[in-house]
């Protein structure tokens, strides 16, 4: 090349770049993000760390999502509407907390002795899910993902032991979603409340028991000091969903690798989150019994049936609801658990079943 050409060529090159250069800088966004949990509580606090963090790498900085964890912007239990009015452009926290809403949100978070954490996902993107989720938030100017779990929630922590469906009658119970609704139907007194609401409810007195997550994140409440009889199977929550919830016209207004970003996110989190939930909490749970005292006990035969029987008016009430939309959310959730549920008699409930058979291992 000449030496005239080259020069020139090189000056249009400058100025190309150097005219890109603000619109770059006009292209990044900051966004909040607001949390229903205490910064950098173990499980659902750290989750919501990682995904504004990976938000952020994954976008070049093209999106710095910053994080403000409950009450630090707005309440815990306003997030939703937070980020519905662009208060802020996006939350972390559970369906679970949002039937005020619609009971059908509630259905996307857990279902007593409904979906575990693998098929949950696998309704959302296999069994049609996803575009229900989506039709339901957006009435409300947003627009959902998944980006975690839970796995298995217990049934919970009570200051006296239970023997029967009797002793669960008038009893003061926190938990959440529509476990709520089974406990109340076989007489439990349910009350809602944040974690750190319930190790005070439960010293003072004002609970009898409660539930809240599992081993891990339990221990660093502390429940285990006010209570040490600690009950599984939690059949009101086989998993727990958390979500990514964006405001709909952020999301809209981002460019499509943007967007792409904000959903592979949020996906790319779901199994290490579940999984570390899965690993923290055995470590957990060795701990609370070794050195705790933590007494670790199933609930009588009778209780499950009662609650099964309970979740099952639950269900018939959603199938029921007023709202069309809970109902097609309704059908669809119970296609899947169906079609799941028997196919699971051959595979991970055949497995687990071989590998507790008493055999040198």
């Amino acid at each position: 090349m000449k030496r005239r050409e080259f020069l020139k060529t090189a000056a249009v090159g400058a100025g190309a770049a150097a005219l890109a250069t603000p619109a770059i800088a006009q292209e990044r966004r900051e966004w909040k993000m607001v949390t229903a949990w205490p910064k950098n509580l173990p499980g659902p606090g750290v989750a919501a760390q990682l995904l504004a963090d990976r938000i952020t790498t994954l976008s070049g900085g093209r999106i710095e999502v910053k994080l403000f964890a409950a009450g630090e912007l707005v309440p815990g239990n306003g997030v939703f509407d937070a980020v519905s009015e662009g208060t802020a452009e996006l939350y972390h926290a559970v369906p679970a907390y949002w039937g005020s809403k619609s009971k059908g949100i509630l259905l996307f978070g857990s279902q007593p002795f409904g979906l575990r954490a693998d098929e949950q996902v696998g309704w959302l993107t296999h069994g049609g899910g996803q575009a229900l989720y989506d039709e339901i938030y957006g009435r409300f100017g947003l627009k959902p993902f998944l980006c975690g779990n839970s796995g298995p929630q217990w049934a919970g922590w009570f200051r006296e032991e239970i023997n029967s469906v009797d002793d669960l009658k008038g009893l003061k119970f926190r938990t959440t979603g529509l476990a709520s609704e089974m406990c109340a139907k076989i007489g439990m007194a349910v009350q809602a409340m944040g974690g750190r609401d319930m190790f005070q409810a439960l010293q003072s007195g004002a609970l009898d028991a409660g539930e809240f997550i599992g081993p891990w994140t339990d221990s660093a409440l502390g429940f285990q000091q006010v209570a040490k009889n600690y009950y599984w199977p939690g059949v009101g929550e086989p998993s727990s969903a958390e979500e990514c919830v964006v405001n709909a016209q952020a999301y809209a207004d981002l460019p499509d690798d943007l967007k792409q970003v904000v959903s592979l996110a949020c996906e790319s989190l779901y199994n290490p989150v579940w999984t570390e939930y899965t690993t923290k909490h055995a470590l957990a749970l060795e701990k609370l019994v070794a050195d705790e005292g933590v007494q670790v006990k199933m609930l009588p035969d009778d209780v499950v049936v009662a609650m099964g029987n309970a979740a099952g008016e639950v269900i018939a009430d959603l199938r029921n609801d007023s709202d069309e939309l809970v109902q097609r959310i309704t059908e669809s959730f119970l296609a899947y658990r169906k079609s799941v549920s028997a196919y699971m008699v051959y595979a991970d409930n055949g497995q687990m079943n071989a590998r507790a058979m008493d055999y040198k291992y």
